[in-house]
């Protein structure tokens, strides 16, 4: 999980602020009646960040964290390194109250769609930016926002997010990282990484959130700090 933190000493984020990035032209379509949940897979990076993060939007009901990309056989703390999984987490949400090209838009603003094989201090190809797909629909829309992205030359330099299937599925990860950051909010490095994702989130997302007025336990740990 730390990878080479000493090889980083600022929070590696996208040159934008998250409200200037625009809201997806496409999109899946609409709930059918009586659907009240889909799932969405992404990774930006450590997964006690993005799992935190997702955690605080409204129509989000579960945010699991685990490993996508690789084999079932690899699915494991232990062993996923050396495969081509990646550090990833599986939002349940209500298509009602929010929909999957709004979920992206936050996974663009709050992690750096321009650093490859790697987030902030996490360095490898377990720590890519991925969208992992389930279907063609997600797959038309992921890739739609990078062209609308890269189309308005939003950030300085070229997205290096990947549009990938998942032909083992999801594989949730051990339950120690499961709510890491909310367990854990005095955990050296979630003050140092995971805060400031929660920060510029409820700055540029503040009406999307759960409990707009109310900073998260790891928010509050390092004020008091």
């Amino acid at each position: 999980m730390f990878g080479s933190v000493l090889a980083a000493m600022s929070c590696n984020i996208p040159s934008r602020a998250a409200a200037d990035l625009p809201k997806p032209q496409a999109d899946l379509p609409a709930p059918t009646e009586g659907e009240t949940s889909r799932t969405a897979i992404f990774a930006g990076g450590c997964f006690w960040c993005t799992e935190a993060v997702f955690e605080q939007l409204k129509g989000v009901s579960e945010v699991v964290s685990g490993y996508a990309g690789g084999t079932k056989q690899t699915g494991t703390y232990e062993t996923y390194m050396n495969s081509n999984h990646a550090e990833a987490i599986k939002i349940t949400y209500d298509p009602r109250q929010i929909s999957y090209g709004e979920l992206l838009r936050v996974l663009f603003a709050i992690s750096d769609p321009t650093q490859k094989d790697g987030q902030g201090p996490d360095l490898g190809h377990q720590y890519r930016f991925a969208i992992f797909y389930e279907n063609d629909d997600e797959k038309h829309v992921a890739e739609a926002y990078i062209k609308q992205l890269t189309d308005a030359h939003v950030f300085d330099k070229p997205i290096a997010a990947t549009v990938e299937p998942m032909p083992e599925g999801f594989i949730p990860a051990e339950q120690y990282h499961q709510d890491f950051v909310a367990q854990h909010p005095d955990h050296p490095y979630v003050r140092r990484w995971s805060v400031p994702k929660l920060r510029k989130l409820r700055e540029h997302f503040r009406e999307d959130l759960k409990a707009p007025d109310s900073p998260t336990t790891a928010e509050s740990q390092a004020q008091r700090s």
